[in-house]
């Protein structure tokens, strides 16, 4: 297994990381994802050590609690062969407490997290979201006493937009505070806007980039073909995706391109995908769900191998899109903006 540093920090991770939202089904939206339950999370865990894959990621949220719960008993004899990320920020409860990145919500929050987990820190902590009501100062003062307390090692943050990221990252320079070393982000071959601004901010602060959901809740699995009917058994299908209804014309485009290179490299179209990824910039670590033995397998075999550059040139052809202003405006002159090869 591959590993690669984290940002601007000491930390190696692995290039792969199992996630746990399969864990539990607590709710309509997460029995979409998956309920696995803890002899299964026990085998899943068994085959991703084996693999090299010592990191794991869930967050507080996942089934209100059960996902970190399951982890933690599965992980029982092991915390000190593995990586936990988890997250918070997200409603836990119907008090106006139990939700965001307040100093109160966080420091219970970690305190649960823990409990949870049954571990003494957390490798890496996440805020699942940005909080636009709590002072961002109040959050970072707040992760950083958790850092110096020994309870959490390293923290991240996930969802933000660009503003967001500097704006906590000058922060921290300016007092002195633990910084993001991380953005847990959505980021795939159908949707890419991710390059626009977080991508270059990555690069220029040394901010590495979890990437959650690199198969687009499935639809790069292999499921969604052109001229066939919508997979009823998809996640998507059954309610438990995220963001809007995408371009089904561009989909099967880029699936067209994905069955190509499939062919020539001998590896599913999901692993193709997923190891186009794997090779883009500021790309520290890629989250893998699986449901079952089969699934993981699968996701497991996009490491190892690298497409050439002249199948990363297809990909990029096919997946490109149309950048919104200002971006736009700016790669006019790229002698101003100098910006990726691949842009």
């Amino acid at each position: 297994m591959e590993y690669r540093q984290l940002g601007a920090s000491g930390l190696n991770v692995p290039v792969l990381s199992f996630g746990t939202a399969t864990f539990g089904g607590g709710n309509e939206f997460f029995k979409a994802w998956g309920t696995t339950q803890l002899n299964d999370a026990k085998h899943l865990v068994k085959l991703c050590l084996d693999a090299g894959v010592n990191m794991f990621d869930t967050a507080d949220v996942y089934s209100r609690g059960m996902a970190e719960e399951i982890l933690g008993k599965a992980l029982e004899g092991l915390r000190d062969q593995v990586l936990i990320s988890t997250k918070a920020t997200f409603k836990m409860g119907d008090g106006p407490n139990d939700y965001g990145s307040s100093r109160q919500h966080l420091i219970a929050s970690c305190e649960d997290s823990l409990r949870r987990l049954n571990t003494d820190h957390i490798d890496i902590y996440h805020m699942h979201g940005f909080d636009g009501n709590t002072p961002i100062e109040e959050t970072l003062r707040a992760l950083d006493d958790l850092v110096t307390s020994g309870k959490v090692r390293y923290i991240a943050c996930s969802n933000f937009s660009g503003w967001h990221l500097m704006k906590s990252l000058s922060i921290s320079e300016r007092y002195g505070w633990s910084r993001y070393v991380a953005h847990q982000a959505y980021y795939s071959l159908l949707d890419r806007e991710f390059e626009w601004e977080l991508m270059p901010a990555g690069i220029d602060q040394k901010v590495s980039t979890i990437v959650w959901s690199p198969l687009s809740s499935g639809l790069l699995g292999g499921k969604y073909r052109r001229n066939k009917s919508l997979p009823e058994d998809s996640r998507r299908q059954q309610g438990g995706s995220h963001g809007p209804t995408p371009d089904y014309e561009r989909l099967y485009n880029i699936m067209d391109v994905l069955d190509v290179i499939a062919e020539e490299t001998g590896k599913s179209v999901a692993q193709v995908a997923i190891n186009w990824v794997l090779q883009r910039p500021t790309v520290a670590n890629i989250v893998i769900g699986a449901r079952n033995e089969e699934q993981l397998k699968q996701n497991l075999g996009a490491t190892g191998w690298n497409l050439t550059v002249d199948q990363i040139k297809k990909l990029d052809e096919v997946s490109a899109i149309a950048p919104i202003y200002p971006y736009w405006h700016q790669r006019q002159d790229t002698r101003l903006n100098p910006l990726p090869k691949f842009y």
